[in-house]
């Protein structure tokens, strides 16, 4: 399974973007598919997921009621809507899916088997 996330840019703080990320086949509605960031200096950190088993949806506390995870199981795609955008928000942003990734281990780095090239999204103040 290939992944290919886009949809980053430069944007002004409060704006919104929404990023994409589109599978190279069908992972079928069971696969958990999320998005993590990377900003300057830091470590790679969870930032929201979907679960395939029961559809639910977890944040990471930073995001919570600002960013959306969704996903399209006939377009193979999962997107991120971010809203009032921070520039705390700036990083590089990577998708990642795996079939199976229990509950306790959604924010893992290391559960996620397939991941996307990161695109780049920097908030201006």
């Amino acid at each position: 399974v290939q992944l290919q996330a886009f949809g980053g840019g430069l944007v002004q703080a409060g704006d919104s973007l929404r990023l994409s990320c589109a599978a190279s086949e069908r992972t079928g509605s069971r696969y958990t598919m999320a998005w993590f960031r990377q900003g300057p200096g830091k470590e790679r950190e969870f930032v929201a997921a979907v679960r395939g088993s029961s559809g639910t949806t977890h944040f990471a506390d930073s995001v919570k009621g600002r960013f959306t995870i969704s996903r399209d199981n006939a377009k193979i795609t999962a997107y991120l809507q971010m809203n009032s955008l921070k520039p705390e928000d700036t990083a590089v942003y990577y998708c990642a899916a795996s079939g199976t990734v229990v509950l306790s281990n959604l924010r893992n780095v290391a559960a996620y088997a397939y991941w996307g090239k990161g695109t780049q999204v920097t908030v201006s103040s």
